[in-house]
C-alpha cells in the first residue's frame, strides 16, 4: 500500500494514514528519522518492522519487500513528503507487485503538484508533471526545448539554490513573458506564490529563495508568437549551439512559434546571406 504523507501541515495528513502506520507488518519509509518524528505528530506507534526504502538501495530491498507480500503482510510505502512515486521512491515497488499480480492501493494524501496547479492561477483544465530538470546547464535548456511546444501547464521541482538559473533558461526558450508561478513551502508557515513573467521572476529568484519549490508554467499558446525573423534566427541560432542539427533547430522554433518551418528558414537563409554580404563588402572597403 502507498500511503501520502503531509507536504507541510501536519493536521493535513489522512485519516486512515495513522490507522496504517499503527497496523501495518512492514512500514517502508524514505527516511525512517522523518517517519518517526510523523508518527509523534500523529501520536501512533508502528508494530511492525521499520525499513529504509530510498534512491540509493532502492533496487536491492524491492524484492525483500515483494517477498513479504507474497507471504501475506501488509506493506506500507511513505516518503518524505507527498505520494510515492511521484519523484520520490515507489515505482519499482509498484511495477514488481503488479508482475507479481499483487493487489496495490494508496491512501490518498496532499500532493505539491495538485496543490501548486490550483495556487498558481494558470489553466489545470490540462497539464503534465516534469519533475526535476537536469541540473547542469546544457542538459536543462536541452530539455526545456523538448517541452518548448507543450500546450498543457506544466509542473516543475526544482532546488531553491538553482531556482534563478532554472526561471532564467525557461524565459529564454519559452519567452520573458510566458506566465509561470513559483510556489515555496507550501501549507507550511512560510508559504508564498510568486506570479508573474518568467524573466520577472527570475530576477526576483536572483536574490535568494529558501524552502521546497514548485514552478507552475503556462503551456504554449495555440496562437502563432509574435517573433520577427530576428529573434527566430536567435533562437534557431541558440539550438545549434546546443548540438542540435540546423534541421531540427527550425522544425522546433517553428513548432514554438506556432510558424511555418519555411517561414522560419527563410529567416534563417536571408540572415545567413546578409551576413555573406555585409563580409564581402567588408573585405572590399580593406
Amino acid at each position: 500500500m502507498l500511503a501520502g504523507t503531509p507536504i507541510g501541515d501536519v493536521a493535513d495528513a489522512p485519516p486512515r494514514l495513522a490507522a496504517e502506520l499503527a497496523t501495518a507488518d512492514v512500514v517502508a519509509a524514505e527516511d525512517t528519522r522523518r517517519l518517526r518524528r510523523l508518527t509523534q505528530a500523529l501520536g501512533v506507534q508502528t508494530t511492525g518492522r521499520v525499513v529504509s526504502y530510498f534512491e540509493g538501495n532502492e533496487s536491492a530491498r524491492t524484492p525483500e519487500l515483494v517477498e513479504a507480500l507474497e507471504d501475506g503482510k501488509r506493506v506500507l510505502l511513505v516518503t518524505d513528503a507527498g505520494m510515492p512515486s511521484v519523484s520520490d521512491p515507489g515505482y519499482r515497488l509498484v511495477a514488481a507487485a503488479v508482475e507479481k499480480d499483487i493487489k496495490v492501493t494508496a491512501v490518498p494524501g496532499p500532493s505539491a503538484v495538485l496543490t501548486a496547479l490550483a495556487l498558481s492561477g494558470l489553466p489545470v483544465d490540462r497539464f503534465c508533471f516534469e519533475g526535476f530538470l537536469p541540473r547542469k546547464g546544457g542538459e536543462r535548456l536541452s530539455k526545456l526545448r523538448e517541452v518548448a511546444g507543450e500546450r498543457r501547464t506544466m509542473v516543475f521541482f526544482e532546488a531553491p539554490h538553482r531556482l534563478d538559473d532554472t526561471l532564467a533558461a525557461m524565459a529564454e526558450v519559452f519567452g520573458d513573458e510566458r506566465r509561470a508561478a513559483v510556489c515555496r513551502e507550501l501549507t507550511k508557515t512560510y508559504e508564498e506564490v510568486k506570479r508573474g513573467p518568467l524573466k520577472a521572476l527570475a530576477e526576483w529568484a536572483a536574490e535568494g529563495v529558501r524552502g521546497e519549490i514548485t514552478v507552475v508554467v503556462e503551456g504554449a499558446s495555440d496562437a502563432p508568437r509574435n517573433l520577427d525573423p530576428a529573434e527566430l534566427v536567435r533562437l534557431v541560432q541558440v539550438r545549434e549551439e546546443a548540438g542540435e542539427r540546423r534541421k531540427e533547430a527550425i522544425a522546433a522554433v517553428a513548432a514554438e512559434a506556432g510558424l511555418p518551418k519555411r517561414e522560419v528558414f527563410d529567416a534563417v537563409v536571408a540572415a545567413k546571406n546578409a551576413a555573406r554580404t555585409g563580409s564581402a563588402q567588408g573585405k572590399g572597403l580593406s
